[in-house]
């Protein structure tokens, strides 16, 4: 590779890691969200300072080159993050659920503390009649 190249990888992890921080800064990004990007993004940080750590572990693996452990690694990284993504909206989907019941059930009883009382006179349909027959 050229050191173009290796330097644009340096730089684009770098602009990575400094993102996910300036999200988890600024409380756009939950910590629990982040920490997949932030170890994508250091393993990327050091595999673009370090290639030659990346071709030993590489070798180490078993994998016949390099850019195949990369691409692995981060399709491995990108499915763990689905994973957590997928359990935390089955929660939230759950704790949805509950809350609209909740909030069904209490309109109910809302309504029905609303509502005239059966048995007042105000309420029969003879008190109702508006004089038209």
């Amino acid at each position: 590779m050229s050191t173009a190249t290796y330097i644009l990888g340096i730089v684009a992890s770098l602009v990575t890691l400094v993102i996910v921080v300036e999200l988890l800064r600024r409380r756009q990004l939950r910590e629990r969200h982040a920490i997949w990007w932030l170890f994508a993004s250091v393993l990327a940080v050091i595999a673009g300072v370090f290639p030659g750590v990346l071709s030993a572990l590489a070798a180490l693996v078993g994998v016949g080159l390099p850019v195949n452990l990369v691409f692995f690694v981060s399709i491995a990284i990108l499915v763990l993050v689905c994973i957590q993504h997928s359990a935390e909206l089955t929660r939230l989907e759950a704790k949805t659920r509950t809350l609209a019941e909740s909030v069904a059930l209490l309109d109910l009883r809302v309504r029905d503390l609303e509502a005239p009382p059966a048995s007042s006179p105000s309420a029969s349909p003879e008190a109702r009649d508006d004089g038209a027959s």
